[in-house]
């Protein structure tokens, strides 16, 4: 079934005295949210103990959890041995994703640096083979592991190149960042069709079954000439996208995604708002 849910806690979630992520799961529930994303951003500091409290709390509530890996990942990195550190931030998240009772591990593939594009999203494509080798050495091929399209021109991730690195290998599932698709493309995510034909795109690249249940992203995003500035909230009237043309499509396709909403600091009521649009078609 689609999904619902914040990445991380809402300001409201504070507001309220809430402080610990194991109290996330029952108020994600109460709000009538359906999953939440737990951000290994800065780093991967967490014990396998404290991750299974917090699975634990989440699975009580019926709370689906994924994560987001660290954000210093750079898959074209010329530097093997910055590289290798990559491998490693991406299977410590998906290591603390079992042990929570997740499988689905978001990351940002690379940044093109100073080379041409082509020579960046090749490297990044040979690492991502080595990463899938390291996958399957440890025994983690049951998880999804989904590279995320990315918002500022100097970063590897248009929609064809995560396509590119997801036929890689099935483990690999995009996360399609809606927001970030459009601060990229200068805001080219406003009708139906326009959600359709990057959906179709993709369904067609890897296949209906492997596309029903892909990762999503959504918030509205400022950008400027060279892509994303900031994740703004569902209030902004400036920029998109919007969620209710995706929605509709989304039914029409018979996709059900996981879709976590990245707003800044309403996410949890962003993610309702979501569920409710979705309800209505």
């Amino acid at each position: 079934m689609i999904k619902f849910g914040p990445s991380g806690n809402s300001e409201s979630f504070y507001a309220a005295g809430y402080e610990h992520t194991e109290e996330a799961a029952a108020y994600v529930k109460g709000m009538g949210l359906d999953c939440f994303e737990y951000s290994f951003g800065r780093g991967v500091r967490m014990s396998a103990a404290k991750a299974r409290s917090i699975g634990a709390a989440f699975q009580k509530e019926g709370v689906e959890i994924s994560v987001h890996a660290p954000y210093f990942i750079n898959f074209a990195n010329p530097d093997d041995e910055m590289a290798a550190k990559s491998y490693g931030y991406v299977l410590d998240s998906a290591k603390m994703v079992r042990e929570m009772g997740g499988t689905r591990i978001v990351f940002h593939p690379a940044a093109q640096g100073k080379d041409a594009r082509e020579v960046a999203v090749a490297r990044a494509e040979d690492r991502l083979k080595i990463l899938r080798d390291y996958i399957y050495l440890n025994g983690l091929q049951d998880c999804m592991f989904c590279p995320e399209t990315m918002g500022k021109f100097a970063q590897i991730g248009t929609v064809e190149e995560i396509a590119r690195f997801c036929r890689i290998d099935p483990v690999f599932t995009p996360c399609v960042d809606f927001g970030h698709v459009n601060a990229r493309e200068q805001g080219s995510l406003k009708r139906e069709e326009d959600y359709r034909r990057l959906l179709e795109y993709l369904i067609d690249c890897l296949g209906y079954e492997r596309m029903k249940h892909f990762h999503v992203h959504f918030s509205k995003i400022m950008y400027g000439a060279k892509g994303e500035i900031k994740h703004l909230t569902f209030a902004d009237e400036v920029y998109g996208p919007e969620f209710a043309p995706l929605a509709r499509v989304l039914k029409e396709l018979a996709l059900e995604p996981y879709i976590v909403s990245e707003s800044d600091g309403t996410q949890a009521e962003d993610a309702l708002a979501m569920k409710r649009m979705y309800e209505a078609v």
